[in-house]
């Protein structure tokens, strides 16, 4: 799933100057991805000034993943859990149609709100349904890989 794949969103979308820089940053804060504590990052070198931030691990994890994906150049939107999403936005994620995501709220497999006409999903919500999905597809292949090695299918 590429988040970048939500239209309403804003996307970065990186140059080759921009995966040459992410490729050597990623290189570089990768190696503290271990630190508990954080991360200290000296801030404007260069200007006459400058300052330490301390960014949080999960700061750091998140940093390193956008970094990475960036130098692969992949387009990379952030989208807060608890976000709204059209059903247009959560079909584009799921990379269904949008009558089906309506078809899931209608079932109740996804929660959904109601704006006026408009149906509101939390990204939460649609995370959690798709992680269920992804388990559930996993699942069925392991049995069909199963079955394929008890019948001596060769696989």
């Amino acid at each position: 799933m590429k988040l970048s794949d939500v239209p309403s969103r804003p996307s970065i979308i990186p140059t080759d100057e921009d995966r040459q820089v992410a490729r050597e940053a990623s290189r570089l804060f990768a190696p503290h991805l271990s630190a508990s504590t954080g991360l200290r990052v000296r801030i404007g070198e260069g200007h006459g000034r400058s300052e330490v931030a301390v960014l949080p691990a999960a700061a750091v994890s998140l940093l390193v993943e956008l970094l990475s994906e960036m130098a692969k150049g992949n387009s990379v939107t952030m989208i807060p859990v608890h976000a709204e999403l059209t059903t247009q936005e959560a079909a584009n994620l799921l990379n269904v149609s949008r009558p089906f995501v309506v078809g899931l709220i209608e079932q109740k497999k996804i929660p959904a709100r109601k704006v006026g006409t408009h149906r509101r999903i939390l990204f939460s919500d649609l995370m959690v349904f798709k992680q269920q999905i992804d388990r559930d597809r996993l699942a069925a292949l392991d049995e069909l890989a199963r079955q394929a090695q008890e019948l001596g299918m060769g696989y």
